[in-house]
C-alpha cells in the first residue's frame, strides 16, 4: 500500500525537537494520584453511537466518512468524525478489528484503515481533536466540534468532562462500541492501536474500556510526569498539575490494563523515552510485548511501517504466528543473557549498548552480535565495561524484531 511521502508527526518532531532535549533532562519527583474513581460512563459509552454522513468532509476511495455522537462539551452536543472501512464478508462470516488512534500533527487517516482493511481487518480511525479532512488538504473545524487538543494544558481549571482527554478517551471507546455494533465485526476480535499522543491515549483507554482485546501503543506511555516532552507542560502548571496528573496520567490507569500489550518505540525517541516506557510497561499486568528499534525516527511512516504490529494482531486474533517471547533475562559477571520461546526461527540476536549517559534523546547507541543457543532457548553477549544502558533485541526469519527490557547499569 502506498503511503504518504510526507509524514506530518515527523515534521512536528524535528520542529519541537531543540527546545525539548534540554527540557527532558529534569525530572519531577511527585507520582500521579490514583482518582477515586474513572471520569468516564463506560456502561453508556459501551451502546453504540449514533451516527451521522460526513458529505462536507473530503471523501477518500475505499472507505465510509461519517460522524458519531460525541459527549457533550459545555452543555452542547458534539459529533466525532471517522473513517470507516470493512472488508468484504462472505455471509455469515465475521472479522476482526481495530481502532486506530492518531497523534500529533495529525487527524483520521483514511490511508491507515485501508491499511488494515487490506489485512482482512475492519477498522475506524477518528479525529479526537473535532476536526474534519477539507478539500485543501487541511483540517477544519466543524458545526459540532468539541475541545481542541493536546494536552489541554489551558483547560485543567474546567470541569473533567469538559477537557479534551477526556473527550478524546471517550470518543476511542466509541468508536470501539461503533465497531462492535456492525453486523461483519466479531465484537470478541477487536484492538486498539494509537501513535504518539494516540500511543498516550491508548495507555488511558487500554485501562478504562476492558473489551479491548489487545493494545498496541506506540512510542507513546504514561509516567510522563517524571521525564517527558510534557514534563515542562506539567511543571508550568505548578500547584494545578496534581489535579492533571490525577485525572489524565496514564499510569493511574495502567495496572488495570490486563490484555496482551505490544509496546514499540525507539532508542532516541524525543517524545517518550525508554525510561518512561520501562515503567509503563512493568505497570501493565497483562502478557507484555517490547519492540524497540534504535533510533527509530518518530512519525506516522515508520509507525505503520511496523510489520510487528500487524504479526500481533493476526496472533491474537487470528491464531497467526506469535512474535518470539523474551521469558526471562539475567547477567552472569559480564555476560547478559536472554531466554526466549519462538515458533518460528531466530536469526540474529544483538546487544543494543550506549556508553552514554544524561538525556535519552542524545545518547549514541551500538550494537554487538549475541550467541543464540537455539536447543536451550537463550542469547547471550559480554557487555562492554564501560555500558551506562543495554538490552538485547532477537529478530526472526520474518525480521521481527522483540526486545529484552533495558538494564541501566550502576
Amino acid at each position: 500500500m502506498r503511503l504518504p511521502r510526507r509524514d506530518p508527526l515527523g515534521w512536528c518532531a524535528l520542529a519541537c525537537s531543540l527546545w525539548i532535549a534540554g527540557a527532558c533532562a529534569a525530572a519531577l519527583a511527585a507520582p500521579a494520584t490514583q482518582p477515586r474513581a474513572i471520569p468516564w460512563d463506560t456502561t453508556k459509552l459501551s451502546a453504540a453511537p449514533t451516527t451521522f454522513p460526513a458529505a462536507e468532509a473530503k471523501q477518500e476511495p475505499g472507505v465510509k466518512a461519517l460522524f458519531y455522537e460525541g459527549e457533550p462539551f459545555k452543555g452542547k452536543p458534539t459529533r466525532v468524525f471517522a473513517w470507516l472501512g470493512v472488508p468484504q464478508v462472505e455471509p455469515g462470516r465475521k472479522v476482526p478489528a481495530i481502532v486506530l488512534v492518531h497523534g500529533g500533527a495529525g487527524g483520521a487517516f483514511a490511508q491507515w484503515v485501508r491499511q488494515w482493511n487490506a489485512r482482512g481487518y475492519a477498522a475506524i480511525a477518528m479525529d479526537t481533536c473535532g476536526k474534519i479532512p477539507s478539500a485543501a488538504g487541511r483540517r477544519a473545524t466543524h458545526a459540532f466540534s468539541g475541545p481542541d487538543g493536546w494536552g489541554g494544558w489551558d483547560q485543567v481549571d474546567w470541569p473533567a468532562a469538559d477537557q479534551w482527554t477526556y473527550h478524546a478517551v471517550a470518543a476511542v471507546i466509541r468508536a470501539h462500541s461503533l465497531l462492535r455494533s456492525l453486523p461483519e465485526v466479531d465484537a470478541d476480535r477487536i484492538g486498539v492501536m494509537g501513535i504518539s499522543w494516540g500511543g498516550w491515549l491508548t495507555s488511558i483507554v487500554m485501562g478504562v474500556d476492558r473489551r479491548f482485546r489487545y493494545a498496541m501503543p506506540i512510542y507513546g506511555c504514561g509516567f510522563l510526569q517524571d521525564d517527558s516532552f510534557i514534563a515542562p507542560n506539567i511543571r508550568h502548571l505548578g500547584p494545578k498539575a496534581d489535579r492533571w496528573l490525577a485525572l489524565w496520567e496514564p499510569s493511574n490507569y495502567l495496572p488495570q490494563a490486563k490484555l496482551p500489550v505490544l509496546w514499540a518505540t525507539g532508542t532516541n525517541d524525543f517524545a517518550y523515552p525508554l525510561s518512561c516506557l520501562a515503567r509503563s510497561r512493568r505497570a501493565a499486568p497483562g502478557p507484555v510485548t517490547l519492540s524497540v528499534r534504535l533510533r527509530m525516527r518518530h512519525g506516522y511512516g515508520p509507525a505503520w511501517a511496523l510489520h510487528e504490529t500487524f504479526a500481533f494482531a493476526d496472533s491474537v486474533v487470528r491464531g497467526g504466528t506469535p512474535l518470539p517471547e523474551v521469558t526471562g533475562r539475567g547477567r552472569d559477571g559480564d555476560l547478559a543473557w536472554v531466554s526466549f520461546c519462538c515458533r518460528t526461527k531466530l536469526v540474529k540476536a544483538e546487544l543494543c549498548f550506549t556508553r552514554d549517559a544524561g538525556i535519552w534523546q542524545r545518547r549514541k547507541w551500538e550494537t554487538a552480535p549475541a550467541e543464540i543457543d537455539p536447543a536451550a532457548g537463550r542469547a547471550a553477549v559480554r557487555v562492554p565495561p564501560d555500558a551506562k544502558v543495554y538490552f538485547l533485541n532477537l529478530t526472526d526469519d520474518r525480521g521481527l524484531i522483540v526486545s529484552g527490557d533495558h538494564v541501566e547499569v550502576e
